[in-house]
This record gives C-alpha cells, sequence and structure tokens, in this order.
C-alpha cells in the first residue's frame, strides 16, 4: 500500500503556481492521443510533439486529448499555455496527492479524482489520480499510468454507438466521470470476495496472517472513504445546473452518477463496519481458543492434584505405614488413583466442563 502522505519537501519553500511533479513516476514515457469527433465525422491519432494538439484548440467539433504520465514538466507546460490553463492547475496535476475537488475557472472546469485498480498478486489497492478539464469544445485527461478504464468509451466514440457522438464536450465528461465511477464498483466486487473468504477463514482457523489481512482491507477502506466521499461534493456540483459549461441535457445524466456514488459510499461504509466487526471476531475467537486450551490444562491439573496427594503421602518412607507390609497395597493405591480420575472425569462431563 502506498504512503498515507506523499512527500511534498521538495516544494518547500516555492512560489505558489512553481511545477514540480510529487509522487510516484508510473508510466515510462508520456503518451498524448486525440480524438476529434463530431456526429459525421472521427478522428484519433497519436500525438508525437506537443504542439500537434496546437491544432485542436479552436475547432467547432469535440476534442478529447489523454495523457498517459504526468512525470514530464515541459509538457503540461506547454498543454498549459495552449489551453489558457491556470499555474495552480498544473500545479495540482502535478501533485498525485490531492483531495477530489472540482473548481470552475469560468471558460474551464478542473476536476480531480481518484481511481483504483486491485492487485491480485498482493491483495493490495493500487490508486491514481485522474485530472479532468473540460472547456467549451474539449476535455482533457490526464492520468498517472498507461491504461485506464476509458477504453470502452473510445469504442463507443470510434464505433459511434450511443449519443456521444452527437453530444458536445460537457457529455464526453459526463461519461468520462461515469466510467471512472462505475468502476469502483469493479473494485468493490473484489473486496467483497476478499470479505466473505476472511469471515469463512475466521470461522474455521484463524492466524496471525489473517489479523494483517484484516488491517490491510481496513486500510484500503481508508483510502477508499478518502476518495469517495469528496467525489459526492463533486458530481453534486455538476449536476446541480449552476455550471455555465454542463447543459442541462447533461445535468440528467450527471444525477444518474450522483445516485451511484451514494451507493458507492454505503457499500464502502457497510465494509468497514464488517471489517471492523473482523478485528473483533477475531480477538474473540483467539480468547476463545486460548479459553479452550487453558479450561483442558486446568482440568489435567486438577485431576492430578489428588493422584499428587495420595503419591506424595505415600512416597515419605515412613518406617510404621500399615499399607507399605500388605501384599496387596501397590495395586490398591492404583485402583483408588484410577478411580478417583474416572470419578471426576464423570463430574467435569456433567457439568459440561468438557
Amino acid at each position: 500500500m502506498p504512503r498515507l502522505i506523499k512527500k511534498r519537501s521538495r516544494k518547500a519553500g516555492l512560489p505558489p503556481g512553481t511545477l514540480v511533479h510529487i509522487g510516484e513516476q508510473k508510466a515510462e514515457e508520456v503518451r498524448i492521443t486525440a480524438i476529434d469527433y463530431d456526429e459525421a465525422r472521427f478522428q484519433e491519432k497519436e500525438i508525437k510533439t506537443v504542439e500537434e494538439c496546437f491544432l485542436f484548440k479552436d475547432k467547432p467539433t469535440v476534442t478529447w486529448i489523454h495523457v498517459d504520465g504526468i512525470h514530464e514538466v515541459e509538457v503540461l507546460e506547454l498543454l498549459g499555455e495552449c489551453f489558457g490553463l491556470h499555474p495552480l492547475v498544473l500545479e495540482d496535476i502535478l501533485n498525485t496527492d490531492q483531495r477530489p475537488k472540482l473548481e470552475d475557472f469560468g471558460d474551464y472546469i478542473f476536476v480531480v479524482l481518484k481511481t483504483f485498480s486491485y492487485n491480485d498478486q498482493s491483495d493490495e489497492l493500487e490508486p491514481e489520480q485522474i485530472s479532468l478539464i473540460l472547456g467549451p469544445s474539449f476535455v482533457l485527461s490526464f492520468q498517472e499510468r498507461t491504461g485506464d478504464v476509458f477504453d470502452p468509451i473510445r469504442e463507443r466514440i470510434r464505433n459511434g454507438k450511443g449519443r456521444i457522438r452527437r453530444m458536445g464536450a460537457d457529455y464526453l465528461a459526463y461519461c468520462l466521470l461515469d466510467s471512472i465511477v462505475d468502476h469502483y464498483f469493479v473494485v468493490l466486487e473484489q473486496v467483497g470476495e476478499e470479505v466473505e473468504f476472511l469471515e469463512e477463514e475466521l470461522v474455521t482457523n484463524p492466524t496471525p496472517e489473517t489479523l494483517q489481512t484484516i488491517h490491510n482491507l481496513k486500510r484500503d477502506m481508508i483510502f477508499l472513504r478518502k476518495s469517495v466521499w469528496p467525489l459526492r461534493e463533486v458530481i453534486g456540483a455538476l449536476e446541480r445546473g449552476e455550471l455555465s459549461l454542463i447543459r442541462e441535457s447533461t445535468g440528467i445524466y450527471l444525477r444518474d452518477v450522483y445516485d451511484h456514488t451514494i451507493q458507492v459510499v454505503d457499500t464502502i461504509e457497510t465494509f468497514r463496519d464488517m471489517i471492523s466487526g473482523m478485528l473483533d471476531i477475531y480477538l474473540s475467537s483467539v480468547s476463545n481458543r486460548m479459553n479452550e486450551v487453558m479450561k483442558v490444562l486446568t482440568i489435567i491439573a486438577t485431576i492430578f492434584i489428588p493422584l499428587t496427594l495420595i503419591a506424595g503421602i505415600y512416597g515419605m518412607n515412613f518406617q510404621y505405614m500399615p499399607e507399605l507390609g500388605w501384599r496387596w497395597g501397590y495395586p490398591v493405591v492404583w485402583l483408588v488413583m484410577l478411580v478417583i480420575g474416572v470419578l471426576m472425569l464423570v463430574y467435569f462431563r456433567r457439568k459440561r466442563w468438557l
């Protein structure tokens, strides 16, 4: 699991708007793709130099420019100059420890989101920051690694399916937001399977590794909650119709995204409660196992207390002990000890201590 707070020491003392990448470099090189479309035509190309993006700035069609990898500051500076982005916006894109938020700059809307992928090998969630900029006829998206949840949207644009080719840039932004929120359900399904497996393990055979898994899941839920709770505010601000770049027809779809966000939040809260309960169950299970062990040891010790007393008495070797000179003294003592042990076991059975 990544650090709770990323190091910002490199920015200490620098003026606001200074572009410094904060976070892990998750892409080997920056990759830029551009999709330009309207209802009649479609164009997709991979951008070799940032200057090629300048051609799409004032086109009447809808343009979607997507950037994989945000560690090269020069690329963001050039894009910022082309589309008139504020230096503080570029600074927030480079800082991958941002809280999900929305900012309206009039000419464009800036949105920061978090998405997660589930690593099956380490059973951990891997977070990633996605930044979206919505303009009158363009959408810019920035993410940390190559490969994302937007591939189905690209296919819909290529094939002309649905209404995406007939709608504007705000509808494209809605599609991107909807894809990110829907991906939370995929991640939560995987987390849910892990929770179910842990429940069975807690009942049958809890181990110290089980406790570690519970703590990892609890930490994952903290990250998810930290990312999704502010997302409600972001989607709510978009769907209320107070932003000039969001048309009323798109606001209807954003309400559906808001409902999905509420469902995600409820699911996360449910998992958090279940995982907290699992921790209590684990501690109770370990305590019960310890009590069972102590009960068995106590019963064994209790049975041997009178037997030890008898053995101690006849181990004193006094000269005048009547039983020492009796031929049947030794087997009789053994018989008495066995009878006492059996009677105590029967008594414990009746008391249901065994």
